[in-house]
């Protein structure tokens, strides 16, 4: 006979937080969102990565690539750099991640002399930047031969059929500095002539990196970084249970720091074959989370394969469409609560501490608190990073508002088989499991981020807790009734503003 639940399948939107006793110390500026990335022997070690903020970027083509790994790890958080390519092209981004010098910034708006103005304007627009190097050949790192800011051009008076090399400030009037200058001397040098950006050169003349004045502040108001042990950006890649073979030695060598199994479905075989590969290759020195898993059952087959954390959660996402597809999956919040209590357990009889990840069913930011609170070390977010300035996808205007293009790695546009691969010689998706869609364009990692986390930080004070841990250990929890829901946000008025006053997230 089939097993059934007695308590129905709750999601965080079912859940408040009722509030403890708030001390004069609990206040946001005290509050520290440290958490275990990594499993780890409490007591007799510590992680060996451990986040500056709960916040992880999902393994999605529409989400995580370089320049978002580069943007969560300034803010203090890992991106998962999506699998769903190329072993080539994935070990790349991780390498470029790597290879970033905090302060050296490789141009990504580029011109060459015989370019036009429209070109300018164009790239401009597209990408935001209004200091373009002009190089011989239009690259990032051709020999660099002037330079175009705002201050070049004005398209009042230009016609946009004019080149490049008419109006940019060329070489023999700019200050550029050698590839061995310091970030500390390159500061010094803008500081000194009053620069709003220093191109670093070669000894052949070719662009290497831009230092920019407004970087310089940034950079100091960055303590959270999540920087490994030579000051280089730590950055995640996603893995599949297929090309593991060839994949996790391109990733090592790229410089990885964590790697994830990327599954709609991780209790399976395939998912311990994986993880034993890895171990008898390389020990316990690459780190592999995996997953996703609903249930006690789940998490003590993963654990015991040697994840060094777990991700839990199937059908929540908002691009995801496993539960109408399928037919399984399990609410949010359930699942959670069940998989920490597992997690619990297995450290009380082993002694291992194995961080949960909660994946998908978070709608607004306080769900991020509640997922917490529920036993959750951090959490994966999706849609929440889609909507950001440094994710891959297209910025769009959908019916008058800017939208940023978002979907699911089951949809046919992701072509992702290996992520929902029940195993056998049967390659490719059959049918889909995600969807193709838009989220409203939200603007800068940083401010929206600073923004959710205020939120968490609040929540947890008015909890009496100042770490996640005195969260999970005193957070009061109960099941709201779907008319407390209603009486939740705003109601009996009317409203001036429609605008949103909660910020989205996955």
């Amino acid at each position: 006979m089939a097993t059934y639940f007695d308590e129905p399948s709750r999601t965080f939107n079912e859940y408040l937080l009722v509030p403890g006793y708030t001390s004069s110390e609990h206040v946001p500026e005290n509050v520290s969102l440290r958490t275990p990335l990594t499993k780890y022997r409490p007591g007799v070690e510590e992680p060996a990565i451990t986040l500056g903020i709960p916040m992880v970027s999902a393994v999605m083509q529409a989400v995580s690539d370089d320049r978002m790994a580069i943007a969560l790890a300034t803010e203090g958080g890992i991106s998962f750099i999506y699998g769903s390519q190329t072993i080539e092209d994935q070990a790349a981004m991780v390498a470029r991640v790597k290879d970033y010098k905090a302060g050296f910034v490789t141009s990504d708006a580029n011109l060459s002399p015989d370019m036009t103005l429209a070109d300018v304007v164009e790239l401009r627009d597209r990408l935001g930047h209004s200091t373009m190097p002009v190089t011989h050949d239009g690259s990032a790192h051709g020999k660099l031969v002037g330079i175009v800011t705002e201050r070049d051009y004005r398209l009042s008076r230009m016609s946009l059929s004019e080149r490049v090399a008419d109006f940019m400030t060329p070489i023999d009037k700019m200050i550029v500095a050698p590839a061995e200058t310091t970030l500390k001397a390159a500061n010094d040098i803008i500081w000194d002539n009053k620069l709003n950006s220093l191109p670093v050169v070669d000894a052949e003349g070719c662009l290497m990196h831009l230092v920019f004045r407004k970087d310089y502040d940034s950079h100091k108001s960055n303590p959270m970084e999540m920087l490994d042990d030579r000051k280089r950006y730590m950055v995640g890649a996603g893995i599949n249970t297929r090309d593991y073979a060839e994949r996790v030695p391109a990733l090592v060598e790229a410089g990885v720091d964590v790697l994830c199994i990327d599954s709609s479905e991780g209790y399976s075989d395939w998912q311990k074959f994986t993880l034993q590969w890895v171990r008898d290759h390389y020990g316990d020195s690459v780190k592999v989370g995996a997953g996703n898993v609903v249930d006690a059952e789940g998490f003590r087959f993963l654990a015991e394969a040697g994840a060094d954390f777990i991700k839990v959660g199937i059908g929540g996402g908002s691009i995801c469409i496993t539960r109408e597809q399928k037919g399984i999956g399990r609410g949010q919040a359930t699942a959670t609560i069940e998989v920490a209590k597992a997690r619990d357990e297995y450290f009380r009889e082993t002694g291992v501490y194995v961080p949960l990840c909660s994946d998908g069913g978070i709608v607004y930011d306080h769900h991020i608190t509640l997922a917490l609170a529920m036993g959750s070390d951090f959490v994966m977010l999706g849609r929440y990073f889609a909507r950001f300035d440094e994710s891959p996808t297209n910025r769009v205007n959908v019916n008058g508002s800017y939208m940023k293009e978002y979907w699911g790695e089951g949809s046919a546009r992701a072509r992702n088989w290996q992520r929902y691969d029940l195993g056998g010689d049967k390659k490719g998706l059959t049918f889909e499991e995600g969807v193709d869609s838009y989220v409203p364009y939200a603007g800068p990692l940083k401010d929206n981020v600073a923004v959710t986390l205020a939120k968490v930080k609040s929540t947890m004070c008015n909890c009496g807790a100042i770490t996640i841990p005195e969260l999970q250990e005193k957070a009061k929890l109960t099941v709201v009734s779907s008319t407390s829901i209603v009486e939740g946000g705003a109601h009996d008025v009317l409203l001036k503003d429609k605008s949103g006053y909660a910020s989205g997230a996955n």
